[in-house]
């Protein structure tokens, strides 16, 4: 179950679905949860991955002009584990939506709303469907678990490129 934690200008948390999805929703920040149509393994792969989501995941896509999806995994044994971590850890932006969907593991969403004056963080895990819109400022970071097996979805390969704001605003939040 996702975790909502409010960092600045206040500090609280919200663990209800419905209130998260109205808190990220009216930031424009799309917020969902799915369930798999069909009961999944560790080892299955990503055919069979993207085939038990293919009931949320074709609808969202042709609605919103996506072309491809994939599936990402990494754990505490992905060579280069911490570089990839890094790579997320600061903040950036994207050309196009950035959009997740959580199959397993967890992560953490930060975002840095530069007109509300806020920072927050989302935790994702199973079951939950983010969307972070283009140019929305925010790093991620899969620590502490390190294990996130996730479905992205594209627009354009090269849209998900990140573009780094060189703020240092995640200095203060990261761990």
């Amino acid at each position: 179950m996702a975790l909502l934690s409010l960092l600045d200008p206040v500090k609280k948390e919200l663990r209800g679905p419905a209130e998260i999805k109205r808190f990220m929703n009216e930031r424009g920040i799309i917020f969902e949860q799915w369930a798999a149509a069909i009961e999944l393994k560790d080892s299955d792969s990503t055919e069979t991955i993207l085939r038990a989501y293919d009931h949320e995941l074709s609808p969202y896509m042709k609605a919103h002009g996506y072309q491809s999806a994939d599936v990402i995994s990494v754990h505490k044994e992905t060579p280069n584990i911490e570089a990839i971590r890094s790579k997320f850890l600061s903040e950036h932006t994207h050309s196009e939506d950035e959009v997740r969907f959580f199959v397993d593991g967890e992560g953490q969403f930060f975002f840095h709303l530069i007109d509300r004056g806020e920072v927050f963080k989302l935790l994702c895990e199973k079951g939950d469907f983010i969307s972070v819109p283009k140019g929305v400022p925010h790093w991620f970071d899969l620590a502490p678990k390190y294990h996130v097996k996730a479905i992205r979805i594209f627009q354009s390969p090269d849209g998900w490129v990140a573009n780094y704001t060189h703020s240092g605003k995640e200095k203060a939040y990261n761990s």
